[in-house]
């Protein structure tokens, strides 16, 4: 069987076909990227160097206290979260009074992130529930609150089973 001759034509239309798909699955891929980007890390970089004395000296005032504040974070078998923080000042008596706050922050993806409310139900025991901890890692942020002003801060890595 003789084979039919190569023609220009068919030359450009194998081409075209060709770079046709690596166009179309490069356009594929940079649209799923686009799509599931979570965003910038901070919405002003600027701001955030701005404020970042402020943070040195809070830093220095929360070594200064030499308080002793201990968290514990434990998935439930609902899927939720319990944390529980214990605040001691450097002698060892409780400290009572203060408002914690915390979030669940996931490493790679802010949209994810969790609020937990922490309420006082003991002198110097706060605790508090996040609904939905999905299993893997997270950052546990603690954020102690005296009169209005962050008194202590605390970021740590959690790994929820």
């Amino acid at each position: 069987m003789a084979s039919k001759p190569l023609t220009g034509t068919k030359v450009l239309l194998m081409l075209v076909a060709f770079f046709g798909v690596v166009i179309g699955v490069n356009a594929t891929m940079m649209k799923l990227a686009i799509a599931t980007l979570p965003g910038t890390d901070v919405d002003s970089p600027y701001a955030a160097g701005l404020v970042y004395d402020r943070e040195i000296s809070a830093a220095q005032d929360q070594a200064a206290r030499k308080w002793k504040i201990s968290a514990h974070i434990e998935r439930r078998n609902d899927g939720g979260a319990s944390i529980q923080v214990e605040a001691r000042e450097a002698g060892g008596q409780p400290i009572s009074g203060l408002k914690f706050g915390g979030r669940l922050e996931r490493p790679t993806d802010k949209r994810a992130d969790l609020a937990v409310e922490l309420t006082e139900t003991g002198i110097g025991l706060y605790r508090g529930n996040a609904a939905s901890a999905a299993p893997g890692q997270w950052n546990l942020v603690i954020e102690g609150e005296a009169r209005g002003t962050r008194v202590f801060l605390s970021r740590n890595r959690v790994i929820l089973n």
